[in-house]
């Protein structure tokens, strides 16, 4: 839970009546942007207010009525998802910081320079983002916002989205530590264990991430690891 003196108001207004509930800032753009998180982290208090200022709660007759529910968190997260959060501007900022680094990391993860075959370092693809005056929108996910923010960079930065297939096998007593690291990069396609106890498998990831996938494998197996490019 957020301090209450770290919490903002998010607001809807229903039936001539205001509903409020304190939040974590942060936390409630995350929810708002449809990803998934814990309701119960982004409340201060498990409560429903008419003025949370005055502490004046909100009545359960109309809580019902509005919401059909007297669930404090499906209330709050209807609330947080479709009413008013009331940030500060520094609060922006810094969401609007943080939005902008996840969009820069989903491109230089997923994209690879055409005329290269390698992916951009993020300083390029952030000096690309400011050269485009691309407006980073704090209020929606990253992933939302990616297929208009690349129609942009396209003039200024040459990218190519593809996904590689890797057909691996990794040594029985890597298997524990790597299995975790392999399904976080990409989709499993085909898998199948051996009589010796290795994995094999076959997994689609983001050209962009092919390098540092390989040195995290290379790392985890001390080098046992075996990669083919299919």
């Amino acid at each position: 839970m957020v301090k209450l003196e770290d919490a903002v108001i998010a607001r809807m207004s229903g039936h001539g009546t205001t509903f409020e509930v304190l939040v974590d800032p942060e936390l409630a753009m995350i929810i708002r942007a449809g990803e998934p998180t814990d309701i119960r982290n982004a409340l201060a208090v498990d409560k429903v207010f008419k003025d949370a200022k005055k502490g004046d709660a909100a009545s359960e007759e109309l809580i019902q009525k509005v919401f059909g529910t007297l669930d404090v968190f499906k209330v709050a997260e209807e609330i947080i998802r479709r009413g008013e959060v009331q940030v500060t501007t520094e609060q922006r900022r810094k969401m609007r910081e943080q939005r902008l680094k996840q969009v820069v990391s989903l491109i230089a993860r997923r994209a690879i320079n055409p005329q290269t075959n390698l992916p951009h370092p993020p300083a390029r693809v952030e000096a690309a983002v400011a050269e485009a005056k691309v407006h980073v929108d704090e209020f929606k996910s990253a992933e939302q916002q990616l297929p208009k923010i690349i129609k942009k960079l396209l003039p200024i930065l040459p990218l190519k989205f593809e996904n590689r297939r890797i057909a691996i096998k990794i040594p029985a007593p890597h298997v524990g530590r790597t299995q975790r690291v392999v399904r976080e990069f990409g989709t499993i396609k085909e898998e199948k264990w051996l009589g010796d106890g290795s994995w094999t498998v076959v997994v689609e990831i983001p050209a962009g991430v092919q390098s540092e996938f390989f040195d995290k494998l290379n790392n985890l197996t001390k080098g046992e690891v075996e990669t083919k490019v299919l």
